[in-house]
């Protein structure tokens, strides 16, 4: 219960400081970033699915020869 009370404070210092609009746009950002870092996770998820299904042996870069133009 602690920690709500912290947000709720935290958050009338914020709107006292900044302003109502300002601290909707820091929220709004907050929002984005915990929704990329979702969408980050769940590709991570993803990528390691692909890895294990397709079971492809890892690449060699040293020796790819390279392209000359």
């Amino acid at each position: 219960m602690n920690i709500f009370y912290l947000l709720v404070l935290t958050l009338v210092v914020l709107i006292a400081i900044a302003g109502v609009e300002e601290t909707s746009k820091l929220i709004y950002y907050l929002d984005l970033q915990l929704r990329y870092l979702i969408i980050k996770i769940r590709m991570w998820f993803f990528k390691m699915k692909l890895k294990k299904q397709l079971n492809l042996p890892p690449r060699n870069w040293e020796n790819q020869p390279k392209n000359k133009k």
